[in-house]
């Protein structure tokens, strides 16, 4: 088994992508909370997993030298935390809402917006890459990516709306629970 994460290995704001990347201000953007569960096949609470997520910024860029979009880059948002789950599996993190980018896979092809998550569990054998969508987003039905899922698991990829988890007046919540080696 192993590895083993420790919480207070992790650097200050790791979880919070508004405040991990700044330099010199605000990120501009809708913040989000992102918040969930680790769950195993059994639907048992995962403690002590590493969450890693990464993203676009809010205009749809990356901050890496790779991405060619032409949109703008936000020198206040790096667009990667890691969180590690508490005795119960919750992870949260504080994010921006990523925007839509074109990928060229196809013509006129923009990949929905989305969160990269990678999981790594209580051995190497329960470490996950996925992605995370958000609920009525009109170019779901486009991405090869999700529609390249089965039907009936596509659902479990999308992250529904959370009133209970939002924080008035300042950030929209969603929650989104993740089985790792689960069916």
């Amino acid at each position: 088994s192993g590895p083993r994460f420790d919480p207070a290995s992790l650097p200050k704001n790791s979880n919070d992508l508004t405040k991990n990347g700044r330099r010199d201000g605000e990120p501009i953007g809708e913040r989000l909370i992102v918040t969930g569960r680790i769950l195993d096949e059994n639907g048992n609470p995962v403690f002590g997993a590493m969450v890693e997520i990464w993203q676009a910024n809010a205009a749809g860029r990356y901050m890496d030298r790779e991405d060619q979009h032409n949109a703008p880059i936000d020198p206040n948002f790096f667009g990667a935390g890691r969180a590690i789950t508490d005795g119960n599996g919750w992870y949260r993190f504080l994010t921006l809402r990523p925007g839509a980018y074109p990928w060229g896979n196809h013509a006129n092809a923009w990949r929905p917006p989305h969160i990269h998550f990678s999981i790594f569990g209580e051995n190497i054998m329960t470490r996950l890459v996925t992605q995370m969508y958000f609920e009525g987003d009109p170019l779901l039905e486009y991405d090869p990516i999700y529609s390249g899922s089965p039907d009936k698991a596509r659902k479990r990829l999308i992250a529904a709306f959370s009133m209970e988890h939002t924080e008035e007046g300042f950030a929209l919540a969603y929650l989104w629970d993740i089985v790792i080696r689960g069916p």
